[in-house]
């Protein structure tokens, strides 16, 4: 029943978007990011080609449905896929914790280099206290655990660090100074999982914690609280302090607080970040310790507990003044009707809504195999429709707000492998005045120059050159570059009229 479902919404979606994205709007710099896991075990065991050659075609698949930021799970239960003088190798990458990969490879700086290349962001993702995810797995003799077993919490048949302590918080951020000391990535993320999902009727068993170091508290869920509060804090000055301009972010559990709970809370019946996880999103984004917040709104329009409408209406007012994007599951959305038009699925109306709120700046997708698989045709829509055009990633002024120097030295030169537009980049004195990006527009003769239109956009690129398309020498167009910095500031353009 469920796969004619499935046809019935892949067969009509196309008949019926018209319907809804005809008036939609193409957003110049937008969000558009994607979950790669490894906890689900996809490359576990592969062999260094193997898992190379999947990552690219990944990759190239992603690219070409428009995803701009690739959100890369890097430490699963403190273990590395890359290279790490403190955490053992992930039994997620090799098959057995502390296994190298043989042939010797580093996977974050092979996708660092990879997004790059393909114009990515790429974001280290990172679980702060998973140390297993079953106690019956096999840890590495140089295992975090292994050195201090004193500073772990039992609890589900998973292994924590205690987040009370604050030796595991320096351990943490130590990871954290490592990554962000030695790989260019542009963000640390990190997603919902701060104390454990709770099992109904037991309690995480931290009493002895609290009874040393929660005075002052009025409840154990206020001091639990404010151990992650803690911890997101130092997160975000030390990745600060290494380089100002990679950027902190989270992808919370969807639900704040219930209405039922809290009166400023959503009309919704489900786990709550606060009360559950003790996960304060809301103040994390208010005191600017976290730069972005993606929270998990997983939920089909129309579900009864947790209904999307509802709750991205919620956090769109929500903000708290940082970026938000919203994550979108790519199978609750094609295996769901639009209640407004049950011949197709959902996506097409939560797109609708997500766009239609000015302080949603984009979406995330997970998982990006699911995107990668296309169901409902959901990958296909994205190119044709909602990721018809290149986005540039928003600008989070509040790290940086100044825009590098034009492009210098625009030039048309004939070469052995055709016709390149070159340039030179602008001069910069500071890192993050540096160009890293550039964008290419192209205009017809006598169109208006408008650079907020995304359709001009022909390229956005790393080099400093682009190949132009020659057709019979005749035809006059005007090219326009620009210079983005590391926070994707725009500089002014430089223009060339060029017969192609």
């Amino acid at each position: 029943m469920q796969i004619m479902k499935l046809r019935l919404f892949t067969t009509l979606t196309f008949l019926a978007f018209s319907l809804i994205i005809f008036a939609q709007q193409h957003p110049k710099r937008e969000f558009r990011g994607a979950w790669i896991q490894v906890i689900n075990g996809q490359f576990q065991g592969m062999s260094t080609e193997k898992m190379q050659r999947t990552l690219i075609s990944q990759l190239n698949s992603l690219q070409q449905a428009g995803i701009n930021a690739i959100i890369f799970q890097v430490r699963p239960e403190a273990d590395a896929l890359y290279e790490s003088s403190y955490e053992p190798w992930s039994r997620f990458l090799t098959g057995v914790q502390g296994k190298a990969p043989i042939p010797y490879w580093d996977p974050m700086q092979f996708m660092i280099e990879e997004c790059h290349k393909r114009n990515m962001e790429f974001h280290a993702w990172i679980n702060p206290y998973r140390a297993k995810t079953n106690l019956s797995t096999q840890l590495a003799q140089n295992h975090i655990y292994n050195k201090h077993p004193e500073r772990f919490i039992v609890y589900d048949n998973k292994l924590f660090f205690d987040p009370a302590l604050s030796e595991n918080r320096k351990y943490i951020c130590q990871i954290v100074t490592d990554i962000v000391s030695r790989y260019d990535v542009d963000a640390i993320h990190i997603d919902d999982y701060f104390y454990p999902y709770p099992v109904a009727g037991v309690d995480y068993p931290d009493n002895a914690s609290f009874s040393r170091y929660g005075s002052g508290f009025q409840s154990k869920a206020d001091w639990r609280r404010n151990n992650v509060n803690v911890l997101i804090k130092q997160i975000h000055k030390t990745v600060r302090e290494i380089k100002p301009w990679v950027k902190f972010g989270i992808s919370p559990f969807g639900i704040y607080r219930n209405e039922k709970t809290d009166p400023m809370g959503s009309k919704t019946n489900g786990l709550q970040n606060y009360d559950d996880l003790y996960a304060d999103v809301l103040l994390w984004a208010r005191e600017g310790w976290i730069d972005y917040n993606i929270p998990q709104i997983y939920w089909h329009i129309g579900h009864p507990a947790a209904d999307y409408e509802t709750l991205i209406h919620w956090w769109a007012r929500n903000a708290e003044n940082r970026p938000l994007f919203i994550g979108h599951s790519v199978m609750n959305t094609v295996q769901n009707a639009d209640p407004k038009n049950p011949a197709i699925h959902q996506l097409p109306r939560k797109m609708a809504l997500q766009r239609s709120y000015r302080t949603i700046g984009g979406s995330c997708q997970w998982p990006a195999s699911s995107v990668i698989d296309n169901p409902g045709r959901y990958r296909d829509v994205l190119i044709q429709e909602y990721h018809k055009y290149p986005a540039l990633m928003p600008v989070f002024e509040f790290m940086d707000d100044k825009a590098p120097g034009k492009v210098r030295k625009l030039k048309p030169v004939w070469t052995e492998d055709g016709y390149i537009l070159f340039w030179t980049a602008p001069k910069a004195k500071k890192e993050m005045d540096k160009a890293v990006q550039y964008v290419v527009y192209r205009f017809n003769k006598k169109e208006k120059v408008d650079m907020d239109d995304p359709s001009h956009i022909v390229a956005i690129t790393r080099n400093t050159f682009y190949k132009l398309p020659y057709d019979d020498g005749k035809t006059k167009y005007q090219y326009v570059v620009t210079a983005l910095d590391r926070i994707h500031n725009e500089s002014k353009n430089k223009s060339k009229k060029i017969k192609l």
